[in-house]
């Protein structure tokens, strides 16, 4: 029996002969934007086809399926969100998670929210969701309290640690829900600064000084 995601990888394959990698990029963004518009159940092949000025029969020749199409495009347009952070202190780099988040809570949090009750029902669009948009932050995160483990900043017994990509990302997917708004770059700041910092024994650093407030 063929593992969660080979179907996607190995299908689309096979058909894709006659779309540009270029305009197969567009059609995947095209997808994605529908997605957040108005969710999984009401994207359709010929509202994409309508979108993109594409034939209906060319979706259904290349991908097959919606949820092929919604998969491809997932991983068709993977990205590092907070791969590349690293400012040499813990805090730092949540904070500069926090504002990377604000920057993309619209794109990313919102295309979470649309596919992850159809997620559930389907093992492809979960693995492609989790391999995606998920799994890429965890590892940013966890990369973060490595480096402030071997930095010796905190413990590396400390039980809080493997909780931290929990946290920041929960909060993320939380806010939306409990308060109808992102969780953008002041309040996961604030929840960084209350929450995750003191449970790893470290204190947040002093706000910095309004301009113009030095010494004359």
């Amino acid at each position: 029996m063929p593992s969660p995601g080979s179907a996607q990888e190995s299908a689309p394959l096979s058909r894709r002969s006659k779309i540009t990698p270029e305009r197969a990029q567009e059609l995947y963004t095209a997808v994605l934007d529908l997605l957040r518009e108005s969710g999984y159940e009401s994207l359709t092949m010929e509202g994409v086809a309508s979108r993109t000025r594409c034939g209906k029969s060319t979706l259904y020749r290349q991908w097959g399926s919606k949820p092929e199409l919604v998969v491809a495009a997932l991983h068709g347009t993977r990205r590092t969100l907070l791969s590349d952070i690293d400012t040499g202190s813990l805090s730092g780099d949540l904070y500069e998670a926090a504002r990377a988040v604000d920057t993309a809570s619209g794109q990313d949090t919102a295309l979470m929210h649309a596919l992850s009750h159809a997620a559930l029902q389907n093992p492809d669009l979960l693995c492609a969701l989790r391999s995606t948009l998920i799994a890429p932050s965890i590892a940013a995160i966890d990369a973060m309290v490595e480096r402030a483990v071997r930095r010796g900043e905190i413990d590396a017994g400390n039980p809080a640690a493997e909780y931290v990509a929990a946290q920041v990302l929960g909060i993320m997917r939380a806010r939306p829900l409990l308060e109808g708004r992102y969780a953008d770059d002041a309040f996961l700041t604030r929840f960084i600064e209350c929450a995750v910092l003191p449970a790893l024994g470290l204190t947040p650093p002093p706000p910095p000084a309004p301009e113009g407030s030095g010494s004359s």
